[in-house]
């Protein structure tokens, strides 16, 4: 066979081949991506409920203006109630900075020690979890420690935990993820340990530590440790694709908050007044300043943008973990922020 010839046929099978791999492409995700900017947030919000969301709250908190606050959607679906941008939500794994930060103020103080180990802490889980005597306190806070995600195990979506308790049974008498401090691996076991933990030192529940320490000071006065503590029609529906069922009333054990106060608190986290003295040190040093949040029916992103000294908040009350909910509402959440730079920059 010629080179030409060879050449040709190759030609000819990466041809196909490129045409048969469009059929892999996540079209809506490309359709999000590249749709022309609009020229608003509002616009925005409103064309992410096109992309298969039934509600969405959006705040932001830039320096020196009012707070905007901007919504789309539904806040129930089956009353036909509109998405209200005061609403509650259940803001899932966001809940780790205000654990992280109540951890820290214990530290400073001298209740918790960053060094000390698990095996320290909880010796009745020495035989349950492999290296216990190995992982500190500060491996847990950075997701360094190698103990499973309950939230992994094939059987905890199967048969949902209905305490803590059956959550940490997901996690226990499993091989470590890997040696302690040697890699990363983003586990919700860790912060429901540290959670148990500060409720061990202080001698309560570590809701009622961060209201008194984080909320009160910071008169976050829609925030909440638990969904038992509001109600419920103030709190934002949430949907899973191909489920009717409003899942608002699954009681996950995380916090619950409106997105101003989850603003208001991710400036004090950034600019510092969350802190007193010596804190903010010790924070830096064990864990991140923004965060997401994903439980059935409810995703939220939020994050303070120095470049633009602003702070922006993003619920969406629909999930897919088999298709392409989060990716979404990552790019709609790029596209809001780039509108205010263009905004910002007129």
């Amino acid at each position: 066979m010629t080179k030409k010839k060879t050449k040709e046929i190759l030609r000819v099978v990466f041809i196909i081949a490129s045409i048969s791999s469009l059929w892999f492409v996540p079209w809506i995700l490309v359709k999000a991506w590249i749709l022309p900017l609009p020229g608003t947030v509002q616009e925005q919000v409103n064309e992410a409920i096109d992309h298969g969301f039934d509600g969405m709250i959006v705040y932001v908190d830039e320096a020196s203006k009012p707070p905007a606050f901007y919504a789309a959607g539904w806040h129930d679906r089956k009353n036909k109630i509109p998405a209200n941008p005061h609403a509650l939500f259940k803001i899932a794994s966001i809940t780790k900075l205000y654990v992280a930060v109540a951890t820290t103020k214990l530290v400073k103080d001298n209740r918790l020690f960053l060094d000390k180990t698990l095996a320290d802490y909880f010796p009745e889980l020495v035989r349950r979890i492999e290296n216990a005597d190995k992982i500190t306190l500060r491996m847990m806070l950075q997701h360094k420690s190698g103990i499973p995600n309950f939230t992994d195990h094939p059987d905890y979506w199967k048969h949902p935990p209905n305490s803590r308790e059956e959550a940490l049974e997901f996690a226990l008498d499993l091989p470590a993820s890997f040696e302690p401090g040697e890699d990363y691996e983003y586990s919700n076991t860790n912060y429901m340990l540290i959670s148990d933990l500060i409720d061990k030192v202080v001698g309560y529940s570590h809701q009622q530590y961060i209201k008194e320490e984080i909320m009160i000071p910071l008169e976050l006065n829609n925030t909440y440790g638990s969904l038992s503590e509001v109600d419920i029609d103030d709190v934002m529906s949430g949907y899973y694709v191909g489920i009717d069922e409003d899942l608002k009333t699954d009681d996950s054990g995380l916090m619950i908050a409106t997105a101003q106060d989850v603003g208001i608190f991710l400036r004090a986290l950034n600019d510092g007044s969350v802190f007193n003295e010596g804190e903010q040190e010790i924070y830096s040093s064990i864990y991140v300043y923004e965060h997401g949040g994903l439980l059935p029916g409810y995703q939220s992103l939020a994050k303070y943008h120095k470049d633009l000294d602003m702070v922006v908040v993003q619920f969406m009350n629909t999930t897919n973990f088999d298709g392409y909910n989060w990716n979404l509402s990552q790019i709609v959440y790029n596209r809001i922020v780039k509108i205010l730079k263009n905004r910002k920059s007129q």
